[in-house]
C-alpha cells in the first residue's frame, strides 16, 4: 500500500467500532508526525489533548451535535491554539538551545524575528488564528498518518469550542479548534465512492 493510496482510502469516519482500541504504538506514530509536522518559524503553538476517558468523550460529544464518532472513537484528538505566544516561544527557544545561554545568543537573529512576528499578531489581534492554522498543519499529518495505518478518523470542527476547553480543563491560553476522533469503522459503515474535483479544476500552472 502506497502513501497516495491511503490518501484514496481515508474517508471522514461517522461510527467507530468501541469494540476495536488503537495500539498505544499507532498511537504514538500518529502523534509523532503530528510533532514533525511544519510549523511556521518552527513555533508549535498549539497543544495536543488525548482523551481516552469515556466519560470526558461522552460529555465533549454532548456539546458536539451529538456526533456519534466522538464517543464512539477509541481516541480523541482535540488540537487546542496557543494564544501565549510569547510563552511558547520562550518554551522554544529555552528547549533548542539546552538551556544554555552562548547558544542561546547565537539564536538572537532568529529569536529576534520570532519576536516580531508575535508583535505583529499581537498588534493586530490575530494570534489565535494564526496558531489555529498552525494546529491544522498538524492535523493534517495527523489525518495522513493514520490513514498510512489504516486507522480511521474524522476531522471536526462541529462543536463548542468554549464548552470542550471547560470539559477538559483547557488553559485560558489554549482554545479548542479542532478535532481528530481515531478509531476502527464500524461494521454498520458504509462509506460513499470518493469524489474529488479534478486537478484540472483545482490547479492552475503558471509559467
Amino acid at each position: 500500500m502506497s502513501f497516495l493510496s491511503q490518501l484514496g482510502w481515508l474517508y471522514a469516519t461517522k461510527a467507530f467500532d468501541t469494540t476495536q482500541k488503537v495500539s498505544d504504538a499507532d498511537l504514538g506514530q500518529i502523534l509523532e508526525a503530528m510533532r514533525l509536522a511544519p510549523a511556521s518559524v518552527g513555533l508549535q503553538a498549539y497543544h495536543i489533548y488525548v482523551v481516552t476517558n469515556q466519560e470526558l468523550k461522552d460529555k465533549v460529544q454532548a456539546v458536539s451535535w451529538n456526533q456519534a464518532q466522538i464517543g464512539s472513537s477509541s481516541h480523541l484528538l482535540v488540537l487546542a491554539a496557543r494564544t501565549d505566544l510569547i510563552d511558547a516561544k520562550e518554551e522554544h527557544f529555552t528547549a533548542l538551545s539546552g538551556g544554555d545561554a552562548a547558544i542561546r545568543e547565537q539564536l538572537a537573529g532568529y529569536e529576534g524575528m520570532v519576536n516580531g512576528l508575535i508583535g505583529g499578531l499581537e498588534a493586530s489581534n490575530s494570534g489565535l488564528a494564526w496558531s489555529a492554522k498552525q494546529a491544522y498543519i498538524a492535523l493534517g499529518f495527523g489525518l495522513a498518518a493514520a490513514a498510512e495505518l489504516q486507522i480511521d478518523s474524522c476531522a471536526m470542527e462541529g462543536f463548542d469550542g468554549g464548552a470542550v476547553g471547560e470539559i477538559l480543563g483547557l488553559p485560558a491560553s489554549q482554545t479548542a479548534v479542532v478535532m481528530l476522533p481515531i478509531g476502527y469503522r464500524a461494521a454498520t459503515e458504509t462509506p460513499r465512492p470518493k469524489f474529488r474535483l479534478p486537478q484540472s479544476s483545482l490547479v492552475t500552472e503558471v509559467r
